[in-house]
């Protein structure tokens, strides 16, 4: 019987990114926009908030676009300060890349196992989907899933308990599924 996991974002994540202000590299988001108007031109930035000291910094969504050009839902999620255009926003690599971010996950997600009633069986089928393209380590979401450390999950690899069609070792953020033999 396959069983399935779900890796969820819980909150937005950090952005990888030095502060102009001290020396910190992450920022945090929290949802907010500001627009700005010049004329016929729209600004657009997605407001970020260094760890360290507080500074606010502006990461660029629209820059001297055409008002009429712009969607008006679009418009309408930025001026609504939309949490989830904010998540979308940080998701997509093309923003990511135009604005030199990265993205830190760490407590940023869960992983929903759907209860433990099946961890005691001799063979376990598990399939690990992703809400959002989240990278972890398969060997961190087998040990939290399974209860078990990580040194346990890398010797179950190595004796051959635990298979999977993809690579369990290094980071993955696509669904993926295992086999688990006691």
């Amino acid at each position: 019987m396959l069983t399935s996991w779900v890796v969820m974002p819980t909150c937005l994540p950090l952005i990888v990114r030095r502060c102009h202000t001290c020396a910190s590299e992450r920022l945090r988001a929290n949802g907010k926009f500001r627009v700005n108007a010049h004329h016929k031109l729209l600004d657009a930035w997605l407001l970020a908030f260094c760890t360290g000291c507080g500074a606010t910094a502006k990461l660029p969504v629209l820059e001297r676009v055409n008002v009429r050009s712009v969607r008006p839902a679009l418009l309408a999620r930025l001026h609504g300060n939309d949490p989830g255009l904010a998540a979308e926003l940080l998701r997509d690599p093309v923003v990511r890349r135009r604005d030199r971010i990265a993205l830190d996950w760490d407590d940023a997600w869960r992983l929903d196992i759907g209860g433990s009633d099946y961890l005691d069986r001799e063979v376990i089928d598990v399939e690990v989907r992703f809400a959002a393209r989240i990278p972890v380590r398969p060997v961190r979401l087998i040990a939290e899933g399974c209860g078990l450390s990580r040194a346990e999950v890398e010797r179950l690899i190595v004796a051959g308990k635990l298979v999977s069609g993809v690579r369990l070792t290094g980071k993955l953020s696509d669904g993926f599924t295992f086999t688990l033999k006691r």
